[in-house]
């Protein structure tokens, strides 16, 4: 499958669990959560230090969410992908996305041998629609030079 039908595939439904969701409204955390609630997502934020946010329950690990999600969102430090994308495989989520820049060198293998489809090295909010902001400009500076995924 190619990187553009893993992204289509992965936003589709709609439907989501984000690990390093932040209950600081400063942070990318928080405006991830935020803007793909405002696009009509159905959110399921990970944070074990947090109890809820913005009225949703958050829970405290992967492992401890609903069957019902799916696809699994990270933004948290590289120190954490790996083992991240690790409960992900434990919990039966084949499909990733690693946050631009959150990724390690080893992530990219790491998900290859537990049989997960990886998304990185790209931003949701270039492709989460709509697109609004300085992503849609950037989204068409891309396009304009045929860097985004095929």
């Amino acid at each position: 499958m190619s990187k553009k039908q893993s992204i289509e595939q992965f936003l589709a439904p709609k439907k989501l669990a984000i690990v390093g969701v932040s209950g600081n409204t400063k942070k990318f955390g928080y405006a991830i959560f935020k803007e793909l609630r405002e696009k009509g997502f159905d959110i399921c934020p990970i944070n074990p230090k947090l109890d809820e946010i913005d009225g949703v329950k958050v829970y405290a690990s992967v492992i401890d969410i609903p069957d019902e999600y799916e696809k699994l969102f990270i933004v948290t430090p590289k120190s954490e992908t790996d083992t991240i994308i690790k409960q992900a495989a434990e919990k039966g989520i084949k499909h990733v996305w690693v946050q631009q820049t959150a990724n390690t060198k080893e992530t990219e293998t790491i998900a290859k041998d537990l049989n997960i489809d990886l998304i990185y090295k790209e931003c949701i909010f270039m492709f989460a629609e709509p697109v609004q902001s300085i992503h849609k400009f950037h989204k068409a500076i891309w396009k304009f030079f045929r860097l985004l995924p095929k």
